[in-house]
């Protein structure tokens, strides 16, 4: 049980971090458990609700493939991957913009708006804020070479059209973003939230892009959790990348933040949104919690 004094004191040691972050935009990237368990969902919310309140400019991207893959399952739809990316159909599509869309992004607007904020929830095409460009799927053949796959409706991010963004910021709305692009014909794509939100991130040069994900961060030796890494540079990354340290689903988070340091972002970190109040940990608290990738 905390003492008046032990509640002060984590108040004063949040002090300098809330006149830090104060007026500056943060991108979250939010999905994982965090987005599946109804006890952390209320938790992130309450987390953005208080960043907001003390005057951070938040932005949330989300993902959503979970609610994807059991929605094409009731329909009688088997989900595909190629090389980690969701094999994606025209019917498949439909889908994606129906559940991130109709679904996911309205429920986290509708429970930030809830906790008392001004939230608006909107896809990359809505001011064709994300512009859009066919990602195939890269195989190894029989042969061993590198070969490339069309899986539908898969995109990458060309560009980020920040306007609508900084708009809302400015008149105190928090950015509801479901990551889905826009191509050159009006062509929806389906695209990884971990790079849009590293993409907007660097459009907006944010103070710093948070990835909540199911994992602690960043290890030189996952099964040793002593090998923690609490800071590491694009050097590094690029060195355990090929000797294998780091790999798997840790490859894409890295590299979006990455390409969020390299398009203005000012700071990335990799935190567990598996652990209550993840965000207000990592941001208000001196030693934090996840891994900081910086330049």
């Amino acid at each position: 049980m905390f003492s008046p004094q032990d509640k002060a004191d984590v108040l004063t040691e949040a002090l300098p971090y809330i006149q830090k972050f104060f007026g500056k935009t943060i991108v979250i990237k939010y999905g994982g458990n965090a987005m599946v368990s109804d006890d952390l969902k209320k938790k992130v919310i309450m987390d953005i609700t208080l960043m907001k309140f003390v005057g951070i400019r938040p932005v949330i991207v989300h993902g959503g493939g979970p609610d994807i893959t059991g929605f094409l399952k009731k329909i009688g739809k088997k989900s595909e991957f190629v090389s980690g990316l969701r094999v994606t159909d025209e019917e498949t599509m439909e889908v994606v913009e129906m559940v991130l869309i109709g679904k996911v992004n309205s429920e986290i607007v509708n429970l930030l708006n809830q906790a008392g904020n001004h939230a608006i929830g909107l896809s990359g095409k809505d001011a064709s804020l994300i512009e859009a460009t066919k990602k195939f799927a890269e195989v190894h053949n029989s042969g061993g070479r590198i070969e490339k796959v069309d899986i539908g409706h898969v995109g990458e991010v060309k560009s980020i059209h920040a306007r609508a963004l900084n708009d809302m910021l400015d008149n105190g709305y928090i950015p509801v973003v479901a990551p889905i692009g826009v191509g050159g014909e009006g062509e929806s794509y389906n695209i990884n939230a971990d790079y849009v939100a590293a993409k907007i991130a660097g459009a907006l040069k944010a103070e710093k892009l948070l990835l909540l994900t199911d994992v602690e961060g960043v290890y030189k030796d996952y099964a040793d959790k002593s090998s923690f890494i609490s800071s590491i540079t694009e050097a590094e990354i690029r060195r355990y990348i090929n000797d294998g340290t780091i790999s798997g689903g840790m490859i894409p988070k890295v590299e979006a933040c990455l390409d969020a340091l390299g398009d203005g972002a000012h700071k990335t970190s990799i935190i567990d949104g598996r652990l209550p109040h993840s965000l207000l940990l990592e941001l208000f608290t001196e030693q934090g919690i996840g891994t900081e990738i910086v330049k």
